[in-house]
């Protein structure tokens, strides 16, 4: 089955002052198999549009479909659900548990789902191995170096096998080869029935993508694809 993300004129906007519009009626279907960098200036959106992607935040119009189902904004639980089940998030800061350890913050997100704690200690321990990280299982986040933090988010976002890998800025606080690694283990995560979608501002990093969409005015356009 090919699983895909349909936007539907989706928008989201803000009141402080005055209501300012971030996304503007989008729509845009992202396809199982690929990958999709996303590009654009400092508040053009790209978070904004993964915090919908995510189920984390709400459109102020149109909705999101998964599946050719469309995602009931007014049931959080079960937004959650579909979130744990099915979408792993990899951000800028790692977001990592500062009192847990590696193995502790890569498991929770199992743990969640499965209620079954030695099952999510083996998945989160063959994870970080595949990582390379095999002698920091039981290290803290304030132990680890940039690099191997965000190794432990990737594991942490994988761990429940998710369809959709959405990745906020994930190298923007690493050197250049730090973050080529972080991208190369992205990028391995490709398969026909997985999504990936990351935002950056690097363009080396974009340009690798199957599909490399810009996102200014609210708008989002497309501006490289490879056909596969």
């Amino acid at each position: 089955m090919n699983n895909f993300l349909k936007l539907n004129n989706l928008s989201k906007k803000y009141k402080k002052n005055k209501a300012f519009k971030v996304l503007n009626n989008i729509n845009f279907k992202f396809e199982s198999g690929k990958i999709y960098s996303i590009v654009g200036p400092s508040g053009s959106g790209k978070s904004t549009l993964l915090n919908l992607l995510s189920l984390i935040d709400l459109p102020s119009s149109g909705y999101i479909e998964y599946n050719k189902k469309k995602i009931d904004t007014n049931s959080s639980i079960e937004n959650d659900i579909i979130r744990s089940k099915n979408i792993g998030i990899i951000y800028q800061d790692k977001n990592l548990l500062s009192d847990f350890t590696a193995v502790e913050n890569v498991m929770m997100p199992n743990l969640l789902i499965s209620n079954n704690k030695f099952k999510s200690i083996e998945l989160a321990k063959k994870l970080i191995n595949k990582l390379a990280l095999t002698s920091r299982l039981d290290h803290f986040p304030s132990e680890l170096s940039g690099g191997e933090n965000q190794r432990v988010a990737i594991a942490r976002a994988l761990i429940n096998e998710p369809n959709i890998i959405l990745a906020d800025e994930p190298t923007g606080s690493l050197d250049f080869e730090n973050a080529k690694q972080i991208f190369k283990i992205l990028f391995n995560l490709k398969n026909k029935n997985r999504i990936i979608i990351f935002a950056t501002h690097n363009r080396y990093f974009a340009n690798m993508a199957d599909c490399k969409i810009k996102m200014i005015g609210g708008k989002m356009s497309v501006i490289n694809e490879r056909i596969n």
